[in-house]
């Protein structure tokens, strides 16, 4: 049962004893309460109207039906609330899952130098122990030096171990502090947070159509020129040896895709041109 601030705006209506066209409401829970008498359905020539002789007897049997009803204007103002948590919802009807929450939004945060950041206003540096990294729930209120650039690493592999890429970032970005950033667990957090905030941002993902249509789309797409796709130099070797299955499981979805990126266009031409994908994780160094 889908309950939306439409459906209680209903319910609230028929408990205050006002009717409602009987099209407006349907389902087999409301067949059931018209077959208990809790509803009456009434004809007007072609139109047909519902409503609840005894409104508290409806009030009664509503959480029978959906304990999400068992209080409707608390409902309302929960379904209103842009983040309600479960502890909230707990507090309200002792379920914690009346809605669907997420109990970590935020994203990954990983560096292998010191990088001074804020986090609601206070000092909050992002210096993880080799082996670990941190997440920023409170993405909101987490703010980085205007010249630090966000590399975004699509496999969690390649962003755990960014000091075995070392040599890589340096290479393509070079005399930069770079801040590395995950998307997963799978969210628009992340692209909200790189548009509110002015750093450059550097895509690194798998080299195949896919991984490009995804920059391209999930990031380019909102962040324009301040966004750019990392090719490392070496490119063409790599793929001359990369998969061709891949590529060819790909080239039928994104065989029309197209960059007004130069670099990125000539990635695009490496890859139709080898019939072949690279996965970042090749660029791990062990």
């Amino acid at each position: 049962m889908k309950i939306t601030i439409t459906l209680i705006d209903k319910l609230i209506r028929l408990r205050n004893g006002e009717t409602l066209p009987a099209s407006q409401l349907r389902g087999d829970w409301v067949d059931e309460l018209l077959r208990e008498g809790i509803l009456i359905n009434t004809s007007h020539g072609s139109r047909r109207t519902l409503r609840a002789p005894h409104p508290e007897t409806l009030c009664s049997a509503l959480p029978a039906i959906d304990e999400r009803l068992n209080d409707l204007e608390q409902m309302r103002l929960t379904l209103m609330s842009e983040d309600v948590s479960r502890a909230e919802q707990a507090a309200i009807s002792g379920n914690s899952k009346l809605l669907a929450v997420r109990s970590c939004p935020g994203f990954p945060v990983n560096s292998y130098q010191a990088i001074n950041c804020r986090l609601h206003e206070q000092e909050f540096v992002v210096n993880p122990q080799e082996g670990s990294f941190l997440f920023v729930a409170d993405w909101h209120d987490f703010s980085i030096p205007d010249d630090v650039i966000v590399v975004g690493i699509e496999n969690m592999e390649n962003f755990r171990l960014i000091r075995q890429q070392r040599h890589l970032f340096e290479q393509t970005i070079a005399n930069k502090r770079l801040l590395f950033v995950s998307r997963y667990p799978q969210s628009s957090d992340l692209v909200t947070w790189l548009k509110q905030i002015p750093n450059n941002y550097v895509h690194f993902g798998d080299f195949d159509l896919a991984g490009i249509n995804i920059f391209l789309s999930e990031f380019y797409a909102h962040l324009g020129e301040r966004s750019s796709f990392l090719v490392p130099s070496d490119i063409e070797k790599r793929l001359s040896q990369g998969s061709r299955d891949r590529y060819e499981n790909q080239y039928r979805r994104f065989n029309s895709l197209k960059s007004d990126i130069p670099t990125l266009q000539r990635l695009i031409n490496l890859i139709n041109k080898h019939h072949r994908c690279y996965d970042q994780e090749g660029y791990i160094a062990y």
